[in-house]
């Protein structure tokens, strides 16, 4: 079963308090959320195993594939405990130490044991998502530096603080975030979202962790840290999807450069089939207001404009006043906007020199001829999914549907732009096959007599090699 939601673009929801009963689950599914994100910087792993247990049960009975992305916190810096509330008073100096005490106006005890090793004269430290802004003036020893306060401000305990100077060396993956993906990979969530990745070798590191314990999670590379734009061409050919958490992101580079640098992503991540997730203050006036400001709504518009695979909600859906009612707005944005062209047929031509150019080219050929036969679907049979991520890299405006023996990858690929799934392993002749996929689509409702519909496949079927064969079919 399909929910009405019929939407290209992708909604991944945060659940937490205000989403994680059964019932506020339930709705939101229906409502339009594609994927639940469980954000493990918050909540016990118990809680974190409940709510999993709710959405597979939900999937069972609605018939839905709503995949799990466990998102690990990786390694945030914070700033100590402060006896209620301080305030620092720019222009004032304030020094900044990496042993444990509690903080006050005068000294600032922050979590990052080489802070004071690793930080030059000069460089900024910016505090509780760069409201507060210091500079380092000096370096006094191991564990103690003296700052200059630029932009003062109140202050409340385990703020976080960036440094978008100082290269630290501080590893993608702290001792939580390692027994959190134990605990995730028991849990067989579908995506694994790493934060503060500088590096391909970042992802390359999870990817084996992940390898080496039989899981088959895929990963997603947060792009929050200025290495990681400086990066990014390496970073997305190893990554399996990418998220743009424009939170971090706007502390660690100016404010005004993010625009530019998401656009830029997005277009990278088409360019290479790799899903691409927008997010941070989406709808974050709808965490208390019944309605998003006219600037929210064009940020959502932009990004389905962009071209990316998913756009998500935070603590507007984790703890917000109006959980369902903002995935129905953003839901019904998405679909106006995909109402026009300017949402369709993006990403580049195949390579020739590439490895997989015959099977891309089929993919990016099927595209085209769904464009000029006005086609209402093009199929997808995959093993290990790699043509529906193809196919939906080009953005057709035919849908796309995904046939396949490998049930897991169902909900995987619900995170894919335009990519809707089926569970199937009665891999007969070729005719028969084709056949099945189209009784399928119009049991489904999902075709009609009279449609064009283009299936890609690899013949012979059984061998489940790469795909290598485009047939027309008309729906009888």
């Amino acid at each position: 079963m399909f929910v009405d939601n019929f939407n290209k673009t992708k909604i991944v929801a945060t659940i937490g308090p205000a989403s994680s009963s059964e019932e506020n689950l339930e709705k939101l599914i229906l409502a339009g959320v594609d994927v639940c994100r469980l954000n493990f910087s918050h909540g016990a792993h118990e809680i974190h195993k409940e709510v999993a247990d709710r959405i597979r049960k939900i999937n069972k009975k609605l018939g839905t594939h709503v995949a799990i992305l466990q998102d690990l916190q990786g390694p945030k810096l914070r700033i100590g405990k402060v006896d209620g509330v301080i305030n620092l008073e720019a222009g004032k100096t304030i020094l900044v130490t990496t042993e444990k005490s509690l903080s006050t106006a005068e000294k600032l005890s922050v979590s990052y044991e080489k802070l004071a090793i690793e930080a030059r004269v000069g460089d900024r430290i910016l505090l509780n998502d760069g409201k507060l802004e210091l500079k380092v003036t000096e370096i006094i020893s191991n564990t103690l530096l003296n700052t200059e306060i630029i932009n003062g401000g109140d202050l409340t305990s385990n703020k976080g603080f960036n440094l978008p100077n100082t290269p630290i060396s501080a590893p993608c993956l702290t001792e939580k975030d390692i027994a959190d993906l134990e605990f995730g990979l028991e849990l067989d969530v579908d995506w694994i979202a790493l934060s503060f990745v500088r590096t391909a070798e970042d992802v390359i590191f999870l990817k084996n962790l992940i390898s080496q314990k039989g899981g088959r999670a895929k990963v997603i590379a947060k792009i929050e840290k200025p290495e990681a734009i400086e990066n990014f061409d390496s970073i997305v050919k190893i990554t399996d999807a990418v998220m743009v958490a424009r939170g971090d992101l706007g502390v660690e580079i100016p404010l005004q450069k993010v625009p530019m640098v998401q656009k830029q992503v997005v277009q990278k991540c088409l360019e290479n089939a790799k899903p691409v997730i927008i997010a941070t203050q989406m709808m974050e006036s709808m965490i208390e207001d019944s309605m998003p400001t006219r600037a929210e709504i064009t940020d959502v518009a932009n990004a389905v404009i962009d071209g990316a695979d998913a756009v998500m909600l935070s603590a507007e859906t984790s703890v917000g006043k109006y959980p369902v009612r903002v995935v129905e707005i953003m839901n019904s944005i998405i679909a106006d906007i995909e109402k026009e062209d300017d949402a369709y047929y993006k990403g580049v031509k195949p390579n020739s020199s590439s490895p997989t150019f015959p099977s891309d080219e089929i993919c990016f050929t099927a595209v085209r001829m769904s464009d000029h036969l006005s086609a209402s679907a093009i199929v997808g049979m995959t093993k290990s999914g790699y043509t529906a991520f193809k196919i939906a890299s080009y953005r057709p405006e035919a849908n796309v549907f995904i046939f396949t023996d490998n049930e897991p990858l169902l909900n995987t690929l619900n995170l894919v732009w335009g990519v809707r799934g089926f569970h199937y392993d009665r891999y007969v002749s070729t005719d028969e096959t084709f056949e099945d996929v189209i009784r399928t689509l119009k049991d489904n409702k999902v075709a009609q007599i009279g449609d064009f519909v283009i299936n890609c496949a690899s013949m012979p079927l059984k061998k489940k090699q790469r795909t290598n064969t485009i047939k027309i079919s008309l729906v009888e």
